[in-house]
Order: C-alpha cells, then structure tokens, then sequence
C-alpha cells in the first residue's frame, strides 16, 4: 500500500458539503446506474444530495415480470404458451431455448432500471457470488439465483450468504449437492471462506484444517431437480464435532443429527460473522466497483475501516454503509471522479439509455427479446458474458492486481467499443428488418438549449466525456456543427428551420448529419471509456 505521502487523497466519510449540481449528480448516476438519461441529469441535481440518494437507494423488491417464451416459433414448447412465463415448469427439453431467455431478460432488466441502484448492486452481487450458467446448466436455477440477488442486494448481508449457500444454482456450480460425510467435497467451503466472506487479506489466517471442517459442517445439503427445493437428507451429514483453528478461538462445532443437522450451517455463520475481516473485505469489494481499484493505506485508514465499523456494528446490514459511502466527501473527490473504465455491460447498457434509443416494447415480445440477446452478446464481445464470469473470483478486472480495471480495455476490446458506438450512430442494430440506432435529433431536442451551438457541445461534453475541455477542441467540435461556417447563427438557423419544417427531409438531414458527426466524434475520444 502507498504511505500517507503518496495518498491519492485523504478525504474521508464525513458527509460531502460542497456544491450539488448537474455535474455532482452526473457522478452519482454513472456509478449507480447503468448509463444516465439526459433528464435524470436535470432531474436529480434538482433534488437536494440527500434526496437524491434516498431515491437511489429507496430500492423496490416486488418481482418484475419474470422471462417468457420468446422461443416457440423455432421450437413449440407444449407446457408453456408462447409470450408465458416459464420460470415454474421444470422441463429439461427447452432448457437451451430458456437460458437464451433468461440471459436476454436479465440484459432487458439492465436497460430498462429504475432510478434505483439495485440492478447495479445485482451485478455487484454476482461478480462476489459468482456462479456459471454453463456449469449449473438451469435455466430455472438461474433465474432464482437473480432473484436472489436482486431480494438481499441492499438487505443483510449475514442473511444473503445464507441464501446463497443453499441455492440450487450455488450448490451445483461449487459442488454443494455432492458433499456428503463419506466423501466431503471442500470446493464450497474453501470460497465461502477465500471469496465470499473473509478474503485474502494479511488478518484472513483460517487454515487448510478449516476448509476441511466447514465442508464437514455443509454436508447433507440436496436438489430436488422437478421443482428446484433443497432439502437436507440427514443420512448424507457428517454428525461429528467440527473443530477449527486459532484463527476461530479453536472453535468447535458441536455435530449435529437427523432434523437439527441443518442448524450447523447458522453455526458455521456465526463463527465467520464474528471474525472482523469480513466487513472489510466486503467493503473493499463495494470500494473497489464504485470509487475505485487501488486503496492505499490513507484510504484504508479514512474510508475502508470506518466504513466496515459502521457495517460491523449494523449487524451486516448493507444499505447504511451505500448510504455512508455515497454520501461521503471521499465518493466526490475530484481524484474518485471520472476515474473508472466502464465495465462492458456499463458501456453496452449506457449507450442505449444515454441517447434512450428506442427498442421494441413488450408488445413485440420476439423483437425485444432479439434486442436485448443482441446486447448481451455485443457485452460478451467485449469479454463480460452476464450469467458467466470466468471463474468463482469473478472478472479480473476487480481483483487482478495490479492492472484491475484496465483489463476492460486491450487491443481487441477498444476497437471493438469503437465500432459499437460508431454502429450504433449510424446504422444501429438490425432487428427483424428494422434498425434502431442512436436518433441525434431526438437526443438534441433534449439539451438545455439544442438551437445554441455553444451550449450543444458544453451539454454533450458533461453528459458524454469526463475531463475538462481546452478551447481549441471546443472550437473544432463547434466546427463540426456549423459545417464549415463561421457565425453561430449559422447553426441556430438551421436548427430553427429544423423546428418550423418538420416534414422536411433536407431541413432535418442538415441538423441530423452534423450532430451525428459530433456525437461519434465525442464516442470515440478515450474519456467516453470512463465513469
């Protein structure tokens, strides 16, 4: 770690004071939204800091409308109707068809989140909890282990490991199901310890011994694969004393037989729970996805700990520490804005809800589904497949010391961005013979004052770039506006005669091919990678 002289800042968690404007709130929307509309811009810097963060974290748990049958015109699925939800038939047969549903509405529920955090706390969640559709091979496993997600994303964190430990999804990718007293499979018990709770950090000292042990603990644990319960089949659990290391205060679990098998699990919790590491790796993983990679020993000191006593003393509970971080005077440093690379779900999702490109609604169920698999794939491009991080640590980019975040951007994934956004300005995405693209027009009419040129380009510079601007590409961005033209007026009549002629195609394709020209310009300039 850095010492207190290379410390990238030394502000804390004492509540930010200072102004709160259009550009604060753009900080706090590109952190907990996946991608910020024009109008939540000027909506949210309209509300007080506080407000606005109440709103954000005034999280929703009512269960949206769960993924359908967009499959039956290529495969007819005789136990669930076309456009029906098929979340509570457990048929083996379209299980393909449905986890190509399953991913696509999970990457329609990025894009279309509420004012909320809680689809990006989703993705948090299974970066930490990570699970591969490819291993667990369920579609109906999957869709629950969202849900999942999506209920204790901001609830008690104690609670949610809890959850996850027996969830058909989990227990199947990390062996859960097959750890029995004659053969005690050690894989779950070795992340619940290594990823999911205590980490790798120099106070994380449990021992080879407790692996062994908590495996022991988790034994018995089952699937009924018709409907997807878990159960505990007592004759599978290994019913001896489970004794663990120093590291635990030389804990000993005492074994537990038949019925009360199960309450051993609540043991092995409370043993963890009670070791102080475990709020600080957490909150460094929720440091790392939201301010940012590197922590040194100022902001362990100033942000990490504080932070984890608030957590430690809250009983686990996670929405106040979000609340404490996204409220701090360190979230809005100056060093902490503009300083993240967009993961590829960000950067996908963001393009789509910055401009708000139109895709097909629920009423074109086929084209919608097709538009948002689409997406998915274009994020998969750029080597962040939603449903399947490459391994139970998650993606790279949150914990590879010590490139991090920079893993996002390599010469395969840059040009690839470039060639999103570049399609998506011009020629958009292809769905059933229609394209839906970027509408420069639409997104202008949107901006404080679109018949200005001056204010188009300082509008499209704080919702679009990060960094501040030197003249002399305001200048040559303006120059693109007025299309070779010298007076400013050259632009607001043109865009006024836009206005008055609707109906005129040569009117509209003036103001629409320079704007697009803009546009594409500020996507492909380095700061657009960046939140």
């Amino acid at each position: 770690m850095a010492t207190q002289q290379q410390a990238r800042t030394h502000s804390g968690i004492a509540q930010y004071s200072g102004t709160w404007d259009k550009k604060t709130a753009l900080h706090l929307l590109r952190r907990v939204h996946c991608g910020v509309k024009w109008e939540d811009i000027d909506r949210f810097s309209k509300m007080s800091m506080n407000e606005a963060i109440n709103r954000v974290l005034d999280i929703d748990y009512s269960i949206p409308s769960p993924p359908i049958n967009n499959y039956s015109e290529r495969n007819p699925d005789p136990n669930v109707p076309a456009g029906q939800t098929w979340i509570n038939d457990y048929n083996g047969t379209f299980n393909n068809a449905r986890m190509g549903s399953l991913r696509s509405w999970w990457f329609g529920e990025v894009l279309n989140h509420d004012d909320t955090i809680r689809e990006k706390m989703v993705l948090f969640w299974h970066n930490h909890f990570s699970t591969q559709t490819q291993v667990y091979n369920w579609a109906n496993f999957g869709y629950n282990y969202v849900q999942l997600l999506r209920n204790d994303c901001l609830k008690n964190f104690k609670t949610m490991v809890k959850d996850v430990t027996l969830d058909p999804a989990m227990l199947v990718f990390l062996n859960g199901e097959r750890n029995t007293k004659v053969a005690p499979d050690e894989n779950y018990s070795r992340e619940l310890q290594e990823l999911f709770t205590l980490g790798k950090g120099p106070e994380s000292q449990y021992t080879e011994s407790d692996v062994i042990a908590g495996a022991k603990v988790l034994t018995g644990w089952r699937i009924n694969k018709s409907n997807g319960n878990v159960y505990f089949e007592a004759n599978r659990h290994d019913e001896t004393d489970k004794q663990f290391s120093a590291f635990y205060n030389n804990t000993v679990i005492t074994g537990k037989s038949g019925t009360q098998g199960p309450e051993e699990l609540d043991d092995l919790l409370d043993m963890i729970f009670a070791q102080q590491e475990v709020a600080k790796h957490i909150v460094r993983k929720l440091y790392r996805w939201f301010i940012y990679y590197d922590i040194d020993e100022t902001t362990e000191n100033n942000v990490i700990t504080p932070l984890a006593n608030i957590f430690r003393n809250g009983n686990y509970e996670i929405k106040p520490v979000l609340e404490a971080l996204l409220r701090s005077e360190h979230f809005y440093d100056v060093a902490n804005r503009d300083a993240l690379i967009k993961n590829p779900v960000d950067f996908t999702a963001g393009i789509i809800r910055n401009f708000d490109v139109e895709l097909p609604g629920a009423n074109e169920y086929i084209g919608q589904y097709q538009s948002w698999a689409t997406l998915y794939n274009t994020a998969r491009g750029q080597q962040m497949q939603l449903g399947d991080p490459p391994s139970v640590a998650g993606w790279p980019a949150y914990y590879q010391i010590p490139q991090y975040h920079e893993l996002w951007i390599n010469s395969d994934t840059l040009p690839s961005r470039n060639k999103i956004t570049d399609a998506m300005i011009s020629y958009g995405i292809n769905i059933s013979g229609t394209r839906y693209k970027i509408d420069p027009i639409k997104y202008n009419k949107k901006l404080s004052n679109p018949g200005n040129p001056n204010d188009v380009i300082d509008d499209m510079l704080l919702h679009l770039h990060t960094l501040e601007v030197d003249q002399a590409q305001k200048d040559y961005m303006k120059s693109i506006l007025l299309g070779g033209q010298i007076n400013d007026s050259y632009w607001t009549n043109a865009w006024q005669n836009h206005i008055n002629y609707p109906n005129s195609e040569t009117k509209a394709t003036v103001v629409s091919s320079r704007l697009a020209f803009l546009i594409k310009y500020l996507m492909n300039l380095a700061e657009f990678q960046l939140s």
